[in-house]
């Protein structure tokens, strides 16, 4: 049965524009090789960490909304695991109030305020 799911990972900061979309990459097709379909990707980009892990102050953020039978989280970290170029993950599986809410942000619904005090 598959599940909705989302996964935010933040990536070292040290890595050039190509190291990191390649470890997105790799990450993308774990997830579509496990038969997940990816519902969102978004680069949140270069942003301050809360609290500095492993002497660094920044990292390269990534999300993946995606649907997927449960057996393809475990597959995933352990590739986040893996690999140096991940500082931190966290995968939460979503309820369907979460995916409506997922829903009208991408498509902006929450920005409204903010478009209107700029102009």
């Amino acid at each position: 049965m598959t599940r909705n799911y989302e996964t935010v990972f933040i990536l070292t900061p040290v890595l050039s524009e190509a190291q990191m979309k390649d470890a997105v990459d790799k990450f993308r097709e774990v997830l579509k090789g496990t038969g997940a379909e990816i519902v969102n990707d978004e680069n949140w980009g270069l942003k301050k960490l809360a609290y500095p892990i492993t002497q660094k102050t920044t990292g390269f953020y990534h999300l993946f909304e995606f649907k997927a039978e449960p057996s393809a989280i475990n597959k995933l970290e352990t590739e986040y695991r893996r690999d140096e170029k991940i500082m931190r993950f966290l995968t939460t599986a979503l309820d369907k109030h979460a995916v409506i809410y997922n829903e009208r942000r991408r498509k902006g619904e929450f920005n409204k305020k903010k478009e209107e005090a700029a102009s």
